[in-house]
């Protein structure tokens, strides 16, 4: 097999092709996503548990169980990370592009930023909880809710 070397008309850079095999880095960095993508996966479904609002869930202080403990607080906390970087990208674009809208949503920001979030946590807890009768997710998403709000 032949190897050429091609300059890329996209970044002036000569490259090799074919490329070569992989190397170790290029293994232990697929190993790495593969397994976030898989704790992230089980942490999500964890989160779609029956919820019972009446028997208090178990909380073990057992060392063996902090890993999953802190693997569904930084699931949330992607969650929320990904739902405020979504809806400060769409507020600011439709604030940005429209005088009409910056008028009614810079001072609408203002307000509710003005409000702490223990003032309304019952109220969006009780959604969400309602959203989904049942199931661990209403409380999840009520967390959710709550990291996105402070």
């Amino acid at each position: 097999m032949e190897v050429k070397r091609r300059i890329c008309t996209i970044c002036a850079v000569r490259h090799v092709w074919p490329p070569g095999p992989p190397s170790w880095r290029d293994l232990v960095a697929a190993l790495l996503i593969l397994t976030i993508v898989i704790l992230l996966g089980s942490g999500a479904h964890q989160m779609l548990a029956p919820f019972v609002a009446i028997q208090q869930p178990e909380i073990s202080l057992s060392p063996s169980l902090l890993p999953m403990y802190a693997l569904r607080t930084t699931t949330r906390m992607l969650a929320a990370l990904v739902a405020s970087l979504v809806f400060t990208l769409t507020y600011a674009t439709v604030a940005a592009k429209s005088r009409r809208a910056e008028m009614v949503l810079i001072p609408t920001l203002d307000v509710l930023q003005s409000v702490p979030v223990l003032g309304y946590l019952s109220l969006t807890v009780v959604f969400f909880v309602s959203l989904t009768p049942g199931s661990s997710l209403g409380p999840e998403l009520a967390a959710i809710f709550a990291i996105f709000t402070s």
